[in-house]
């Protein structure tokens, strides 16, 4: 490895600076989709259509970053010490993949140079999802989708 590789390659994950870090997110926002783990096959994750109610859908981004785990108690925030053990994040995350010794596909921003590249790969929840606050719990069954993995 050399210093012009990229530094995805060339560090682990806890060697990143916070931009490095910050910088793998893709802006997908599957993370922020609802999601159930099921009672009787415990592991097994379903993603609905449905996201927290902080994400802005157009952006797909999260509209208070700096205070999302104080308006919501039960999000996960990321670090290089627990992405092994959140085996609900999607298979397309580049901390996921990272962490298990993966590559960043084409589409991931930092390796097309193009933010819409995660857009037009169909990777971004974008036009897809609607927003927690729009969706009564006894309807939340009814929004599990099979297009996240």
């Amino acid at each position: 490895m050399t210093d012009e590789e990229p530094f995805w390659r060339r560090k682990a994950l806890h060697e990143m600076t916070p931009a490095e870090w910050e910088s793998l997110c893709d802006g997908c926002a599957r993370c922020c989709l609802l999601k159930a783990e099921d009672e009787d096959a415990l592991g097994t994750y379903y993603y609905t259509d449905i996201a927290c109610r902080l994400l802005d859908l157009k952006t797909c981004r999260c509209s208070d970053y700096p205070h999302r785990k104080k308006r919501v108690p039960d999000c996960v925030v990321l670090t290089p010490e627990n992405i092994a053990e959140l085996a609900w994040m999607p298979r397309t995350c580049a901390y996921r993949v990272l962490a298990e010794g993966g590559e960043l596909a084409w589409w991931h921003p930092l390796v097309s140079g193009d933010p819409e590249t995660v857009k037009w790969a169909g990777i971004s929840i974008v036009d897809r999802v609607f927003s927690e606050a729009e969706i009564h719990d006894d309807e939340f069954p009814d929004h599990i989708v099979d297009w996240v993995r």
